[in-house]
């Protein structure tokens, strides 16, 4: 078995070909994050040092990030800032509503801090974010990316279910023995049953959930997140390569070649998944516009099939 992933202070491995991007230079990459530095809008694009950002600001499509840029946890991959957050931005429902119009985005993803410091964890905000864009830009679809509320009442996740957005996705990161060191804030089987909730309350609502590979996991470990997840019916996962943010991070215990992610792939859709996107530098809401789409059809056709 491997060793958990430790946290590192050494040289960081250099990339392999297959994970190096582009430097963002493009100018519609220059009017998003002007845009949303206008709008006084976090993104998850940045704050987390995403890879793709420069392909996706270049097309208008950014994750915003609500509830502030500062988190209550630490987990040992996340590049976010770690303290005590400020105050939620009552004004931040109508900005992002604002974006998504300026940015004529047909699908958009929220995401947000973890709040534990708020009795809800800022579910409240999440539904005044899809109720603000309801209104604004109704023929836009909503992609939630949640945190695990953890120990908040249940009924912050129900108020989210009740303002039924399109899809709703939190991600369980990596295998459960890795928790205590990759994500020592969260519980796995909490996050399981979250995506659970969500179906159980309306299932019409697509589940999306992700793991990060490199981290030290096993093949087996891997098959036995899939399976599970498939128990708690979710309908689309995600699979990419970990990479350390920054020396102070959880060091990458492997870069898992293109071929291992198809490999994944080719029996996560064994399992049933409807839709399964797995590459090296496949994130959450990467292509997620697309991918909606192609879920929605799967969906369809299996509907049609059950027929």
């Amino acid at each position: 078995m491997n060793n958990p992933a430790p946290v590192s202070t050494a040289p960081r491995e250099r990339k392999p070909d297959w994970i190096r991007v582009k430097a963002p230079t493009s100018a519609g990459f220059n009017e998003t994050r002007k845009l949303m530095r206008d709008l006084n809008l976090a993104t998850v694009c940045e704050e987390a040092a995403c890879p793709n950002i420069g392909e996706c600001w270049t097309k208008k499509h950014a994750t915003v990030m609500i509830l502030g840029d500062v988190c209550t946890r630490a987990c040992a991959f996340c590049n976010v800032k770690t303290g005590m957050p400020r105050a939620v931005d009552p004004l931040e429902p109508e900005h992002v509503a604002i974006a998504a119009a300026k940015m004529g985005l047909e699908h958009i993803v929220i995401t947000s801090v973890d709040r534990d410091d708020l009795p809800d964890g800022g579910a409240s905000q999440f539904v005044k974010v899809i109720q603000a864009l309801r209104r604004n830009t109704p023929s836009t679809t909503i992609e939630i990316l949640t945190p695990d509320f953890r120990n908040k009442v249940e009924s912050a996740v129900e108020a989210i279910i009740e303002a039924r957005p399109d899809v709703y996705n939190h991600n369980l990161e990596t295998v459960p023995r890795l928790y205590p060191t990759i994500r020592p804030g969260a519980r796995y089987y909490a996050s399981l049953r979250l995506l659970e909730s969500v179906k159980r309350h309306d299932p019409s609502i697509f589940t999306k959930s992700g793991v990060m590979l490199g981290l030290g996991e096993e093949r087996m470990e891997v098959h036995q997140v899939m399976d599970d997840m498939r128990s708690a019916d979710i309908d689309f996962l995600t699979m990419g390569q970990y990479l350390q943010p920054t020396p102070k991070h959880a060091k990458v215990a492997e870069f898992v070649t293109p071929q291992a992610f198809d490999a994944y792939a080719a029996i996560a859709r064994a399992k049933g998944f409807l839709l399964v996107a797995a590459t090296p530098l496949t994130r959450s809401s990467y292509h997620a516009g697309d991918d909606f789409a192609k879920m929605k059809a799967a969906r369809d056709a299996k509907l049609a099939k059950a027929g």
